[in-house]
Formats: structure tokens, C-alpha cells, sequence
């Protein structure tokens, strides 16, 4: 059964037009701003990613190459397919908290005030 109040609260339910609030001029440019992040670095990861598949099937001499000891390149290319992972995830994190939070955050505020 649907009430007329918010159950976290007991209060009324907040009165948002979240289409609205969709086509704010601040909520646009959050999205493009994740998207200028994302799409190049999924791309880029992809390719990395797909690069080693490659070698991996198809140069198995290249890869076989010793490095250090028994370590070849392919061993390194692995461990670096994890290396890239930590890598990208420290970059999205310092992009968000200087790009993303502060609209995001300033969307929230707006949304609280006009809520409360």
C-alpha cells in the first residue's frame, strides 16, 4: 500500500520534479563531465585489455621473451592488466572529488533547500 509520507521520516515525501531537475543546466553538465572521464578510458582499457588477448593468442614467441629470470613478457603484460585497474580507479577517484563532487554536491544542496 502507497501512503503519503516518507517512511524515513514520517514526513511528506519530498516534492522534486526529477524531470526537471534532469534537464538543469547543472545536472547536464555533471553527465557530460562523467562522460568525458568514462567513455575514453573504458575505450582505452578495452583496447589495452584486447592488445594483450592478442598477443597472448597470436605472439606467443614475443611473449615467451624472458625478462628476468622466469619472467617473460607475457607474465609482465598480465601483471600489468592489474596495475592499469588500480591505476584507472585512483585517476577516476581524483577526477570525481575535483570534477564531479563539487556539482554533484551543489545539485544535493539545491535539492535539500528547495525540499526543506
Amino acid at each position: 500500500m502507497v501512503t503519503d509520507t516518507d517512511h524515513s521520516t514520517g514526513g511528506p515525501p519530498p516534492d522534486h520534479d526529477w524531470e526537471r531537475v534532469q534537464a538543469s543546466p547543472e545536472f547536464v553538465e555533471l553527465r557530460r563531465r562523467l562522460r568525458v572521464f568514462v567513455f575514453p578510458m573504458t575505450a582505452f582499457f578495452l583496447a589495452w585489455y584486447l592488445l594483450y588477448v592478442i598477443l597472448a593468442d597470436y605472439a606467443h614467441g614475443f611473449m615467451a621473451i624472458p625478462v628476468v629470470g622466469n619472467i617473460n613478457i607475457g607474465l609482465v603484460f598480465g601483471l600489468l592488466q592489474f596495475v592499469s585497474t588500480f591505476v584507472i580507479t585512483g585517476l577516476y577517484v581524483r577526477y570525481a572529488n575535483r570534477r564531479l563532487d563539487p556539482v554533484a554536491d551543489k545539485i544535493r544542496t539545491d535539492l535539500e533547500k528547495k525540499g526543506a
